[in-house]
């Protein structure tokens, strides 16, 4: 027991390091993956068939293959292929690199849940908008993404929410996100090795940070729920 609580402050320390690079990675990702799964979902539903076909190969190519695999491809396929090690070596180049694929694999989930809530407004209420004399813009904008917004929310939470979790699998290129932070303590870290309960303390991490998202969710279905769909 005296052991535990000289070693906690050593190991929370660490923890609060890795979960920090976590949260990073995190929003990271959000802010870019949100907008650029709307542009893709556009791609997808265009009418000129090359440009769908060739979108939904992508989509399919980056749903269909493990994201950690993505990981492994975008860090090390320019040095070792091209010979341009663009991502460095440092922890920054690996967060860059892991970013990228997550942004990357999040923005083709998020572009199907895009493309579901916009084929699922009504076709008549598009047409309605065009006989009151409205833009294709202002019907967007004004008629189809305000509903779109209430049909993705439920199944947008749990692809966000799935990405808390996913993040742990930056690990696999060496970046220093709370998992790699607890694991290190059974390897020897700060002179203290053999210890498995620090991964246990990622474990609380990860359910409180679920947890705050789970509520803001709830909360936010419940201020859309003036949208009678």
């Amino acid at each position: 027991m005296s052991q535990f609580i000289e070693q906690f402050p050593t190991v929370f320390q660490a923890l609060n390091i890795g979960f920090l690079q976590t949260v990073k990675l995190f929003l990271v990702t959000l802010v870019g993956a949100l907008p650029l799964g709307l542009i893709i979902s556009f791609g997808s539903m265009s009418k000129f068939k090359p440009l769908s076909s060739l979108v939904k190969t992508i989509v399919w190519i980056f749903r269909g293959s493990p994201l950690m695999i993505q990981m492994l491809i975008i860090y090390y396929m320019p040095g070792l292929v091209f010979h341009n090690p663009i991502w460095g070596g440092g922890e920054d180049g690996r967060f860059t690199a892991a970013a990228v694929a997550f942004i990357l694999n999040y923005a083709c989930y998020f572009s199907e849940i895009y493309r579901g809530g916009i084929e699922g407004v009504p076709v008549g209420q598009q047409e309605a908008g065009q006989v009151l004399g409205m833009t294709k813009s202002e019907i967007f904008f004004k008629v189809t993404l305000l509903q779109m917004v209430k049909r993705i929310v439920p199944p947008m939470s749990n692809e966000i929410i799935t990405l808390v979790k996913d993040t742990s699998l930056a690990r696999i290129i060496a970046l220093q996100e709370i998992i790699w932070a607890g694991q290190a303590f059974l390897k020897g870290s700060y002179g203290i090795s053999g210890q498995i309960w620090p991964l246990f303390f990622t474990a609380v991490y990860y359910l409180v940070f679920c947890g705050v998202l789970t509520i803001l969710f709830g909360k936010l279905e419940k201020k859309l729920d003036y949208f009678k769909i």
